[in-house]
Formats: C-alpha cells, sequence, structure tokens
C-alpha cells in the first residue's frame, strides 16, 4: 500500500471488515463524558503509555480535533502524544493520512475500512507506537447510507489493530464526544493488555 506521494504506508494490522464483524459489529452507545471525566480518561492514557515508553498519533475525521485535544489536555502530554492529523474533508484522508484513493472510492469516508486505514497512517506518518482513528457520521444528516451516530474508532500498534463500530445518539456534541471516550478506552485497552502480555 502507499500514499498519494509514493511513500510506502503500514497496512492496518488486522482486516478491519473482519475486524468490526468479530467484536460483535456494533458496541453500545457509550454515554457523553462531562469534561472532568474525559480529562480523568486521558490522564489515564497518558499515565499508562509514558508508563509503557509508548506514543500515540491520531487521525481523526468527524471529531475534528477533539481526541487530539483531549489527549493533549494533561500535563506532561508531550511525553507520549506525537501529534494529530485533522483530515475531515475526504481527499485530505488520503493526501495527509495515506488512505488509498480505490478504498476511499468504493467504501465512501465512512467504514471499518477507513478507520483502520486512519490509525494506520497516523501511526506510520507520525511515528507514533499507536495509531486512533476515527470517522464517522455526527449528523444531522446521514451519511453514504450510514445512519447519524454511526462510529468506527480503529487502532493500529506495534503487534495487533482493532476496529470497533458504535451506534451512538445525542446531537453531534453527544455524538463526537462518545467518539473521543470510545477511542480513549480503546487506547488504554490495548496499552494495557500489551503491558500485561510482555515477558517479566
Amino acid at each position: 500500500m502507499s500514499a498519494p506521494d509514493g511513500r510506502p504506508i503500514a497496512p492496518a494490522p488486522a482486516a478491519p471488515a473482519q475486524a468490526a464483524s468479530a467484536q460483535a459489529g456494533s458496541a453500545p452507545a457509550a454515554p457523553a463524558q462531562t469534561g472532568s471525566a474525559q480529562a480523568g480518561s486521558a490522564q489515564a492514557v497518558l499515565d499508562a503509555l509514558v508508563a509503557a515508553g509508548a506514543t500515540v498519533a491520531v487521525a481523526e475525521s468527524l471529531t475534528g480535533g477533539l481526541l487530539t485535544a483531549a489527549l493533549t489536555e494533561p500535563a506532561g502530554a508531550s511525553k507520549a502524544v506525537r501529534g494529530g492529523l485533522v483530515v475531515y474533508a475526504t481527499e485530505l484522508k488520503a493526501i495527509l493520512a495515506g488512505v488509498p484513493v480505490p478504498l476511499l472510492d468504493a467504501e465512501g469516508p465512512v467504514s471499518p475500512d477507513v478507520a483502520a486505514a486512519l490509525a494506520a497512517g497516523a501511526r506510520d506518518r507520525l511515528g507514533a507506537t499507536y495509531g486512533l482513528g476515527v470517522t464517522g457520521v455526527a449528523g444531522p444528516d446521514p451519511q453514504g447510507g450510514r445512519p447519524v451516530g454511526t462510529v468506527f474508532v480503529a487502532l493500529a500498534g506495534p503487534e495487533h489493530g482493532a476496529v470497533r463500530e458504535l451506534s451512538l445518539t445525542g446531537d453531534r456534541a453527544a455524538i463526537r464526544a462518545g467518539t473521543v471516550a470510545a477511542a480513549l478506552d480503546l487506547l488504554l485497552d490495548a496499552v494495557r493488555r500489551r503491558e500485561a502480555e510482555l515477558p517479566g
């Protein structure tokens, strides 16, 4: 797989469509977090990353920078957060995050495969241990046949990848906040699981 500029892009570590269906297809709607709860989740993620000597990078669409903002809210975030790409426009998903153009043409910007490619592109292009990718429909109108509240959150890691499909409810703010919460949870689970699996 290569980006439009010819640079090789690390493929998503798991076959995204299968990963989404293997994880029960659709996760329950995540409640929108308050600012303090979200900050607490971000702090837990930062602590886990620093303890593991790991870093994270983000490619986000519907959240428009909110996920990167949440990750950089705690003091000391620079120890683990490499940066983020806000790829709201479909073509920027290819240009900046390396999502293959044929994939975008075939599936549109909201799909598990695109979320996985965003995560892999963020990890590769920003040089991080973990990449997070989020894409979805925040409303008020459906997009590409996907109903409002459909969100795909993906992670690309050193050994494994994962994609979660969410069906969120509420207004745009609630859907975007729920997406951030789900992405933080996915990353925290992955970091803790990998540390638990490492010898000694």
